[in-house]
């Protein structure tokens, strides 16, 4: 229930479905769309949403569904109802092509069983009865005319007619010519009069030949003259004609009688085209304004995400502008919102895109809102919109404020949705604030959700006090002094009127003494909301800068410990095999100083003996000996090549080269990625890399590559966060080499697409960045090719 009637008006619903009637093909899916209203069954509404998505993904990603003709067959269904009526040479063309668009719905939608359940459930099993169409074409041909072998007697008369004509013709002809050569006839040719033909003679000449005459011209001097010799002719040709009509007649009765048992099933088959008419419209409706379907539930209770006003966002999408969204959340705890804010600062826009998604989505429609937007039922929506004054009933705008006042008090309830537009206007505002105040006191004790736009100090108190009231304002610029149309949840906005004014160019002095006018309490209240929106904006920025900051400290943080781990790991790996090579050394050396002593002692200490055996010993220390680090020698740059290990200069760290840019090479260590000068690496073989090493890399390459999906959806987050993602996304997609990437961001204002993709272009391995295909997504995809 809407109240009061006009209120869908002033809400927008009624543009809504005069929109969607341009969209329907048949006067019965334009009186389908008329007969739209709000529902409040769940079931009812969910078939009719899905119902309408289901469409849309057919228009958006399916083949085409071909609907070309749609005529009201039930009337003619309800005509042949009567026995001995029978259904014209159009009509039935009208049939036969309603039924022709039917059977080829049903075809379409049974190569799909199962895909389109909603709208299979149209249907509702109707069965492709063929003999209708046959029993038609037999008779009509495809211009929508009686076939001349209809029936044999129809093609006897048809050739009779065809005969006598000719005859007639040539006789006609035989005797103007002869009339001609004569001097008889006038200027012109043969012509028709009271469908005969006949031949132009002069008045004078008129007695000279027998024939009938028709007609004569405006001046007298000629007369138009059917021949004695044709007369008979014609009057065959005009009888055989009689005889025509009267078959024609006949097979239409037989051909109506035919098709009467199948009433039934046209009407069926009508209601089929009607629904499928209606739903179409209402797809086409959804694609036009970008609408998706919501999440549904039961209870009163709406969670808008990224909602547009549908009228104002065609009427900005002409201007080539966009709709700044809004986003609301009214439930069992945040049950009614009171804005405030600027005048033209979008709170009448705000509550009127409130009111009209959620009657939409009661009448079955989809709404333009993000998918992951919450809507639910509610049995009412009451509305206070604009001026209702009436002479008629003697109401001053007030009191016709009042009246709705006192009717909203009396039938709320908790599953109700309230919407007052200048809350307690219309009279003196010492009365008119608490009075406002009183009911939407009496209202918030009936649990009722709604949103409520006011100006009034009093009532942005009360609401900061009262359980279940939100305060909520419409971002202003006070710097720029211009609205933003942005709605914050939590605070009561200014009015601005002062800073309004001084922008207008309203003398100085007249502002001044205005605020020497009011209140000091309410200038202090004023004050305090424009500073305090000042501040917040500042403290927003601050933070957002810090949560930048935290989150590349976070990433530093993390980098530092995988390499941490790595270096920790590769220092147990050489400690290793230095202990072992040390270990062999002294064996070796152990085995060679006793040889030595036993052969000083075999030859009994001969000096020379032993002083040569001594310098043997010494050589043979020197080559055992830990030799001394060479000078580091960086790789020759023409042998690096993707795929090469190599080794970092001043350190044991070993890694895999991934790619070679310029003078830089791009190292996998570990799951770390890095990027080093080329003079600061010496190419190795793969033996020299421990096993341990190589086998973990490949796992750990084969484990990323596995994992790792090209595609990234940052639907949903700020701007700086969604950079963030993609720079991380975009660097890793660039070591493991991939071509190219799909970054989802949505349609939304184009705002994130246009910041993406400018910084996209700030990468030189990025070559192009291009649109999703239309049919899958269109701009709200952005595909990178690297």
């Amino acid at each position: 229930m809407i109240y009061p009637r006009n209120a869908a008006d002033k809400l927008g619903f009624t543009e809504i479905k005069l929109l969607i009637q341009s969209h329907c093909l048949s006067d019965m899916g334009r009186q389908m769309v008329d007969r739209i209203q709000m529902m409040t069954s769940f079931d009812q509404i969910n078939k009719f949403l899905r119902q309408t998505k289901e469409f849309k993904d057919i228009l958006e990603n399916d083949a085409t569904l071909h609907i070309s003709h749609f005529f009201d067959i039930k009337s003619l269904a309800e005509k042949i109802r009567v026995e001995g009526t029978f259904l014209t040479e159009a009509e039935l063309h009208q049939v036969l092509l309603s039924l022709q668009t039917v059977f080829s719905v049903i075809n379409y939608f049974n190569e799909r069983e199962g895909r389109y359940p909603n709208l299979e459930g149209l249907f509702e099993h109707l069965p492709i009865e063929k003999k209708i169409i046959k029993s038609i074409e037999a008779v009509i041909d495809e211009k929508g005319k009686i076939r001349a072998n209809a029936s044999p007697e129809l093609q006897t008369i048809t050739a009779g007619i065809a005969k006598a004509e000719s005859e007639a013709r040539k006789k006609v002809d035989q005797i103007f010519k002869n009339a001609q050569n004569s001097g008889w006839t006038a200027d012109g040719n043969l012509t028709i009069r009271d469908g005969r033909l006949c031949i132009p003679i002069l008045s004078e000449n008129k007695r000279k030949l027998k024939g009938f005459i028709h007609d004569e011209s405006a001046s007298g001097q000629t007369v138009f003259m059917e021949p004695e010799e044709v007369f008979q002719l014609n009057n065959l040709v005009r009888d055989l004609e009689f005889d025509k009509r009267r078959e024609i007649i006949r097979i239409l009765t037989a051909l109506s009688s035919e098709l009467r048992p199948y009433v039934p099933l046209l009407l069926s088959y009508h209601g089929l085209l009607t629904k499928l008419d209606f739903v179409r419209a209402k797809a086409l409706f959804a694609l036009q304004i970008e609408a998706e379907m919501p999440v549904l539930v039961q209870d009163p209770q709406l969670n808008l995400v990224n909602a547009r006003h549908p009228l104002l966002f065609l009427n900005l999408k002409k201007e080539g502008s966009t709709v700044v969204p809004l986003n609301i959340k009214i439930d069992e705890q945040q049950r009614v919102v009171v804005l405030s804010g600027p005048n033209a600062g979008g709170k009448s826009v705000a509550m009127k895109t409130v009111g009209l998604l959620q009657i939409m989505v009661q009448a079955g429609l989809l709404v333009p809102v993000d998918e992951s937007s919450t809507i639910g039922l509610f049995k009412q929506i009451f509305a206070d919109i604009g001026d209702d004054q009436s002479i008629e009933s003697d109401l001053s705008t007030y009191s016709a404020h009042l009246s709705k006042m006192k009717y909203f008090v009396e039938n709320a309830g908790g599953k109700t949705l309230v919407l007052i537009d200048e809350f307690g206007t219309g009279t003196d505002p010492q009365f008119g604030g608490p009075i406002a105040e009183a009911v939407l006191e009496a209202l918030n004790r009936k649990h009722i959700r709604g949103v409520v736009t006011t100006h009034y100090s009093n009532l942005k108190v009360f609401a900061n006090a009262a359980e279940g009231l939100e305060n909520a304002s419409m971002i202003f610029d006070n710097l720029k002094m211009q609205p933003l149309y942005i709605l914050e949840m939590g605070k009561p906005g200014s009015s601005y009127a002062f800073e309004i004014a001084q922008k207008i160019g309203l003398p100085q002095n007249v502002i001044n003494a205005a605020k020497n006018k009011i209140g000091v309490h309410q200038k202090k209240v004023d004050t305090l909301l424009i500073d305090l929106e000042r501040d917040k904006k500042e403290i927003l920025e601050k933070k957002i800068a810090v949560e930048k900051q935290q989150r590349r400290v976070n990433v530093l943080l993390e980098e530092n410990e995988r390499l941490k781990t790595y270096l920790d790991e590769n220092k147990k790996l050489i400690l290793k095999d230095a202990k072992k090579e040390a270990q062999s050394i002294i064996l070796n050396a152990n085995k060679l100083v006793e040889n030595t002593i036993s052969e000083i002692r075999e030859s009994k200490a001969d000096k020379e003996k032993t002083q040569k055996l001594r310098q043997n010993l010494q050589q043979e220390l020197q080559k055992n000996s830990v030799k001394e680090k060479p000078a580091f020698a960086p790789a020759n740059t023409s042998e690096l090549k993707a795929g090469d290990w190599v080794k970092l200069e001043d350190s044991e760290t070993v890694g895999q080269i991934m790619d070679i840019t310029k003078d830089n090479v791009i190292l996998a260590i570990g799951d770390l990625r890095s990027v080093v000068k080329r003079k600061r690496v010496q190419k190795i073989t793969s033996k020299e890399v421990p096993k341990e090493i190589r086998r973990s890399y490949s796992s750990q390459v084969t484990d990323a590559i596995a994992q790792f999906n090209p595609e990234i959806d940052v639907r949903g987050l700020r701007g700086e966060e969604a950079l963030f993602e993609i720079e991380k996304y975009l660097d890793r997609a660039l070591m493991m080499g991939f071509s190219n990437l799909k970054i989802i961001h949505g349609k939304g204002d184009g705002i994130l697409r246009k910041l993406i993709r400018d910084y996209l272009r700030k990468y030189s391995q990025v070559n192009r960045v291009e649109d999703e295909h239309a049919d899958r997504g269109g701009d709200g995809i952005t595909y990178v090719y690297l």
